[in-house]
């Protein structure tokens, strides 16, 4: 067997001939530190999407609710953020957060709706 550097901290080490670091730990820190900023936007928006879905769970108790644009922007909604836009056969456009969906109407009003189940 051939010794070889560990690539995270450049130490010696004796292995299998395809192993790249010493441990463990520093095989997780590599790949953390190569990951590290993608993950961290993927994260984030993950965080966003699952705030929105929060605030309209709450806010529909049943399977529809009205709620004001203002309600939704005090409570932190970011209208930026969906998981898929649904279009009805009318042309109207539903924007899901999941299994929530939100849709504008008159004024500055949106009507929310929870997606059934699909079996």
């Amino acid at each position: 067997m051939e010794k070889r550097t560990c690539a995270e901290c450049g130490e010696a080490f004796h292995g299998r001939a395809d192993k790249k670091f010493c441990s463990d730990m520093c095989r997780n820190a590599f790949n953390n530190k190569l990951n590290g900023s993608s993950n961290n936007y993927i994260r984030n928006i993950n965080n966003i999407l699952r705030r929105n879905r929060r605030i309209m769970e709450e806010l529909v108790p049943a399977e529809t609710a009205k709620v004001s644009q203002q309600k939704l922007a005090d409570k932190g909604f970011n209208f930026g953020y969906y998981t898929n836009i649904v279009t009805t056969k009318e042309g109207k456009q539903y924007k899901f957060c999941y299994e929530y969906g939100y849709l504008p109407i008159e004024g500055n009003y949106f009507l929310l709706v929870k997606r059934k189940a699909e079996s």
